[in-house]
């Protein structure tokens, strides 16, 4: 019971704030940590990325990335561009002022990811992720699939 008394005491002081630590990098503009993962995957992509190679990499549902998708676009971040050979594909192409904060909050992230290297250590991060990785195949996953059969 102690361990169960360590984890709620976890997630109050930290664990429910995660994910604002971790989207701060992005804050500045108004973007999601989601958001700007949207908008990384496009600028790494070295062949044109569409709406659902998103989603096939993500492994979330097509309406939850339309709709980041969609903000982008509103925040005149992301455009739309027919593919000329395929004219029903749409492939998604940063403004030159989504690749200026897509190119900001990516030397943010880095700069915070490597700040929790030099205080924790490569090797210490990379246990923590394992343990990430493992939590998501063995209580993640499960319940994600528990709650599909239900609805």
């Amino acid at each position: 019971m102690q361990l169960l008394d360590d984890y709620i005491d976890a997630y109050i002081s930290t664990l429910k704030y995660l994910d604002e630590v971790v989207s701060e990098p992005a804050a500045e503009y108004g973007l999601s940590f989601e958001q700007y993962l949207i908008m990384h995957a496009i600028a790494e992509s070295y062949d044109d990325i569409t709406l659902t190679d998103i989603v096939e990499k993500r492994k979330v549902t097509r309406a939850a990335i339309s709709r980041q998708i969609k903000m982008l676009m509103k925040k005149e971040y992301v455009y739309q561009e027919t593919d000329c050979h395929d004219r029903r594909r749409q492939i998604l192409r940063l403004t030159n002022e989504g690749k200026e904060v897509c190119e900001v909050v990516t030397n943010r992230v880095t700069n915070r990811w490597l700040s929790w290297e030099q205080a924790f250590g490569a090797d210490r991060l990379q246990s923590f992720l394992d343990f990430v990785h493992d939590f998501e195949k063995v209580v993640v996953s499960k319940t994600r699939a528990q709650s599909h059969t239900i609805n």
